[in-house]
């Protein structure tokens, strides 16, 4: 199985811009070994299991709340059984099919 997580987390209450926030959680993701992608609008994480990708979240969540009242955080899962390289394949697949 694999899980493919877009996920956005930030903090509510630092104003117009939260980017060194987040980069702690980018920072975060980076270390915990998992593929990922940040994107302008979040990050897609690849996870074995639901589990450790909501760990992510979890993680995301208490780093975030040790110097924020409030966070705002929205995310999507893709869990696909025998599936592996989530995170390139499904790009490659409409990248081929754009190509016929």
């Amino acid at each position: 199985m694999a899980v493919l997580m877009e996920f956005a987390i930030f903090p509510t209450d630092k104003g117009k811009s939260v980017s060194k926030d987040v980069s702690k959680v980018i920072k975060m993701i980076q270390e915990s070994g998992y593929k990922h992608q940040l994107t302008a609008m979040g990050t897609l994480v690849e996870t074995p299991t639901v589990a450790e990708a909501l760990h992510v979240v979890e993680k995301a969540a208490a780093l975030l709340q040790t110097n924020s009242e409030r966070i705002y955080s929205s995310i999507k899962l893709d869990i696909k059984k025998g599936a592996e390289n989530m995170l390139v394949e499904k790009v490659k697949s409409i990248e081929n099919k754009l190509g016929q």
